[in-house]
């Protein structure tokens, strides 16, 4: 989609609030630009999708967007929005299933003491853990440990049901950063993860969704956190156990993926939880996080009380 003579750099897709308004926007390497003015510059509609979730299910909408934001690009340029007007939206807002794989990184497992999983470890968050880029997450009163993990999130474009690991990327709509946040002490209370994982805010995704036509390799890409500006995690997806298409092939043996469903596929090593005790810095009210995917972006989030 993208070329050297558009102002879009990549397809990268954003729900937003704006104003009084709320909707989908594209990144340009000037900034966010709302589908709503590409539709005034055009007169088309793009079957009336307000955000990525409407985007995902729409094709013909996402083909006849990709089109006019080339054809408009020096138009575009003076709709770029301030990013001091921006509120930033979860990038995918009502996702079906919030799918999450455990000890999926090879030296994350090692650093923990856990033994390398023979088959994907999975769990999941409820929808009241979204959050999106730049939103201020509280930290419960008790302070449960409080971790990072920065993860690749995947968004599910074509239902998956059966599929072999060979056809299961092309059911692929998009990626983004992700930070499966973690209460330790929660999490660690009983042989079952949930209750610690799915806090309010504690699945911050974004700012944008990049879609798969740009992403030539999920599993060759640099993964990094930020604690303060403090790098705690480097390092890259090759490290997985499992990979994106194996993940998505192994879930659907016994589930529906559905278009809008995500998929948050692990964390590297470099998480407070595998630091020996007496180093270990849980995360405090006043901190700041910093997910950096190449070339999909860096997603930000600040700590506070509740």
């Amino acid at each position: 989609m993208a070329s050297a003579s558009v102002v879009i750099e990549v397809a990268k897709f954003s729900n937003v609030r704006y104003g009084k308004r709320e909707g989908l926007a594209f990144r340009t390497e000037d900034g966010l630009v709302s589908v709503e003015s590409l539709r005034r510059l055009t007169g088309q509609k793009y079957g009336g999708v307000m955000s990525t979730d409407g985007l995902i299910r729409d094709r013909k909408s996402m083909v006849d967007l990709s089109r006019d934001i080339e054809a408009n690009a020096s138009g575009l340029r003076k709709h770029v929005l301030k990013e001091s007007e921006i509120t930033y939206l979860p990038c995918v807002r009502n996702p079906g299933k919030i799918v999450c794989i455990g000890l999926n990184y090879r030296r994350h497992a090692i650093e923990t003491h856990a033994q390398i999983p023979s088959n994907p470890v999975v769990f999941s968050k409820f929808s009241n853990s979204l959050a999106a880029h730049e939103q201020k997450i509280a930290i419960p009163p008790q302070g449960w440990d409080v971790d990072y993990e920065a993860e690749l999130g995947i968004v599910i474009g074509e239902r998956a049901f059966h599929i072999q690991k060979e056809e299961a990327l092309s059911h692929v709509f998009g990626y983004f950063p992700a930070d499966d946040v973690s209460a330790r002490a929660l999490q660690l209370r009983t042989s079952q993860w949930l209750l610690g994982k799915t806090c309010n805010g504690f699945a911050p995704i974004g700012p944008d969704v990049v879609t798969a036509d740009e992403i030539e390799d999920p599993n060759n890409l640099q993964i990094r956190c930020f604690v303060n500006g403090s790098r705690r995690q480097d390092s890259n997806t090759s490290d997985m156990i499992f990979y994106c298409d194996q993940i998505i092939s192994y879930c659907s043996q016994y589930f529906p993926l559905e278009p809008g469903d995500i998929i948050l596929t692990g964390t590297p090593e470099g998480v407070v939880l595998g630091m020996k005790e007496p180093e270990r810095k849980w995360i405090e009210p006043g901190d700041t996080v910093e997910v950096s995917i190449d070339r999909i972006g860096t997603l930000r989030n600040s700590f506070v009380r509740l």
